[in-house]
């Protein structure tokens, strides 16, 4: 009988366990979140005396570097400062701020704070309004000059 209660205990532990197992949900894929500065040395890049600075920090073996750079350098002007920081040029400085993964777009003000920034791809619709609403609150429609994803980074 002592042998009885013990097997039903066991079988009792064993379903609760597989019960248990069953309802667990698997962890949530790792997701790979890449970091901007939030702050730059103008004296670092070129153009250090325009209003804005719009930095592009590429990859000549990024095939979505050059289509992003082709959308920022229509905003190049005397108050927008548009730079190319291309990785193999300029190590030093994708390593002094942070940069892992290109294009990243930084769009800072005449402090050097970010007020705007990408990672990835852009349309040339949400890079140009994040300009002009940091440039001129309120000059968007939606007032916030988000991308698509929501973020306005800086």
């Amino acid at each position: 009988m002592e042998r009885l209660v013990v097997a039903a205990a066991i079988i009792v532990i064993v379903i609760a366990i597989a019960g248990a197992l069953r309802r667990r949900r698997p962890d949530a894929p790792t997701q790979v979140v890449h970091e901007v500065p939030q702050q730059l040395d103008r004296a670092d890049f070129d153009r250090p005396d325009a209003e804005w600075l719009l930095v592009v920090f590429t990859s000549a073996t990024c095939h979505t570097c050059a289509d992003v750079v082709a959308k920022a350098s229509v905003l190049d002007s005397a108050s927008v400062g548009v730079v190319d920081v291309e990785f193999s040029a300029a190590r030093e400085l994708h390593r002094r701020y942070g940069i892992e993964a290109v294009p990243a777009l930084v769009l800072a003000d005449r402090d050097g704070v970010v007020q705007r920034s990408f990672v990835g791809r852009v349309s040339a619709t949400d890079l140009w309004a994040a300009v002009a609403e940091a440039r001129q609150p309120g000059s968007t429609p939606s007032g916030r000059g988000e991308g698509c994803d929501g973020s306005a980074g800086g």
